[in-house]
């Protein structure tokens, strides 16, 4: 069973930063590409970025790309989002899921068989 914990959410002031940790249970991780999505009240959840299984391809959503970073430490079975210059917009709840597919990297939810209970990060301006 894999089990994906998120922590490092928090009330930050526009143009601050966070970091978001994401920690993954079994011994799968490096085979799976990971991803980080957000909801906010009242709208879908969305896509924000994903990393493959190596780490040596990144993919942003338009509205996060310069600002945020993801990143994996295999050796931790932990992936990251260091998220600078954060907005008012960038205020959801985030969410880290594990790729449903060995190897595949995707957009969708659908790509993704796991997921994390969730982190609140709130910007105020």
């Amino acid at each position: 069973q894999v089990q994906l914990v998120e922590s490092g959410g928090g009330l930050v002031q526009a143009g601050g930063s966070l970091r978001l940790s994401c920690a993954a249970s079994g011994r799968t991780f490096g085979s799976y590409a990971m991803g980080w999505f957000r909801q906010a009240p009242g709208k879908e959840r969305e896509f924000v970025a994903a990393i493959s299984t190596s780490g040596g391809s990144t993919y942003y959503a338009d509205s996060v790309k310069g600002r945020f970073t993801i990143s994996r430490d295999s050796a931790k079975n932990t992936m990251y989002l260091q998220m600078n210059s954060l907005k008012p917009e960038d205020t959801a709840v985030y969410y880290c899921a594990r790729g449903l597919v060995p190897g595949l990297v995707g957009g969708r939810t659908t790509d993704y068989g796991y997921w994390g209970q969730g982190t609140q990060v709130t910007v105020s301006s």
